[in-house]
């Protein structure tokens, strides 16, 4: 069933309105009619099986609910992926995938070894962007909150903002780290919320990693095998998963 996400105010009693690019998604690509049935998220954790009911050409669909029931596709633990800005369109696979996996809200930051800089007069046009890369992701896999990813910041403001969670796990195949495996373990019930930090292609400088260490984090290593920027994220995501959930 065709999945679509609306703010709390669209939502009226039994009806709900959908109104935008959704709107024209349903009545021009889709071609659905009146009497067509449709999932439609409220960003809030719940889910309306919804009937629609009117048209009112491209510009909005009206449709009446049918069932409310609260999701259970949503992760239970709160997870921020801080990334630093990799090369190329891999910010776009590692948004697409970490939405997939779980992830709560996204981060691009710049590190000392990022080729990609911030740009500042492109930077709200990359962020819509890529908001529109997880609200695809997220209608594609059945969540009902897309997740939020903001604009890049730097990296001190990254680690500022990354220690505000309960755990901070910053990725690192250097010494001092502790195995990822061995940090989840320590927990019966993992943290409401966690943060991950993953470096560009170049890793993490030692000055970096010595800041990241006075502000808190926790060093951790992900295996033997090092693995690249767009796959790292995705890694941590399914191991945060399988611990809390599976």
């Amino acid at each position: 069933m065709p999945r679509f996400f609306v703010r709390q105010e669209r939502v009226n009693g039994r009806a709900i309105s959908i109104i935008g690019e959704d709107a024209h998604h349903i009545a021009r690509s889709l071609r659905m009619a009146v009497g067509d049935e449709i999932t439609v998220c409220d960003m809030q954790g719940n889910e309306y099986t919804c009937r629609i009911s009117a048209f009112d050409e491209d510009r909005e669909v009206r449709a009446e609910i049918l069932e409310v029931r609260h999701s259970q596709n949503e992760p239970k633990i709160f997870i921020r992926l801080f990334q630093a800005l990799p090369k190329g369109d891999k910010l776009d696979t590692i948004i697409q995938k970490a939405v997939e996996c779980g992830v709560s809200e996204i981060i691009p930051f710049q590190s000392e070894r990022c080729v990609v800089k911030i740009k500042n007069d492109a930077e709200d046009r990359k962020t819509e962007r890529r908001q529109r890369i997880s609200a695809e992701a997220a209608k594609q896999c059945g969540r009902s909150v897309i997740p939020e990813v903001r604009a890049s910041v730097g990296f001190e403001e990254a680690i500022a903002m990354a220690v505000e969670s309960e755990l901070c796990l910053f990725c690192y195949e250097g010494d001092g780290t502790l195995p990822l495996g061995s940090i989840l373990r320590k927990y019966d019930q993992l943290p409401e919320s966690v943060s991950i930090v993953i470096g560009s292609e170049g890793g993490f400088s030692q000055n970096e990693v010595a800041k990241a260490v006075d502000k808190g984090v926790t060093l951790a290593g992900l295996g033997k095998r090092i693995l690249r920027t767009e796959t790292a994220s995705g890694f941590v995501l399914a191991c945060l998963v399988c611990a809390s959930e599976l």
